[in-house]
């Protein structure tokens, strides 16, 4: 009986494990609904729209690092990103953050009070919110306008220090230390 009851518990264990996490395809399928009840869509405010990066000021060879073309076509609009190059790059090839990101606006809409974002918004990661640039570190431009997203947060239970800031005319920068320094990755200040 004992041994009958350990593989039980072990089948268990590994089913449920196994089905715990929604893909992003399946979530999208039925509403991206989050634990509070709200949709992703109605927590999105009307007035505040993903950013979006001014494609007549980017050129080709503002690039400062090179990619294959294994890299681009790997890279699908409706995919989920979150390491630095992927969503550097995925910034870069379509002028927006991939999907999976939402604001923080958008995240305490669903109930999010800081730290992981996991349980409130399966699959999504923070990004979107407007960066101040109030230390200055960053160019400054007439009507430059910079966002921000986490990095590699997926699934993580706090948010970390990384972060991409990206402009509105093609500048994309990282940051591993929480805004006390920048690396360029994409255009030319």
């Amino acid at each position: 009986m004992k041994k009958w009851l350990q593989y039980f518990l072990v089948f268990l264990l590994a089913f449920t494990l196994s089905g715990c996490g929604a893909s992003p395809e399946s979530a999208e399928k039925t509403g991206n609904t989050a634990s509070s009840g709200k949709t992703l869509d109605a927590a999105r405010s009307e007035d505040e729209e993903n950013p979006k990066i001014d494609e007549s000021s980017q050129e080709s060879d503002d690039i400062p690092h090179q990619t294959t073309s294994d890299e681009d076509s790997e890279l699908q609009e409706d995919g989920v990103y979150t390491s630095r190059d992927e969503v550097a790059q995925y910034i870069f090839t379509y002028g927006h953050l991939p999907s999976n990101f939402i604001t923080k606006k958008e995240a305490k809409a669903l109930g999010w009070e800081g730290g992981g974002l996991e349980p409130y918004a399966p699959g999504k990661c923070i990004g979107g919110s407007r960066f101040g640039n109030y230390e200055g570190l960053l160019p400054e431009k007439e009507g430059r306008v910079y966002t921000e997203c986490d990095i590699d947060t997926l699934g993580a239970d706090r948010r970390g220090a990384k972060r991409i800031v990206f402009s509105n005319d093609g500048l994309i920068y990282y940051t591993e230390d929480h805004y006390e320094s920048f690396e360029l990755l994409y255009g030319e200040e």
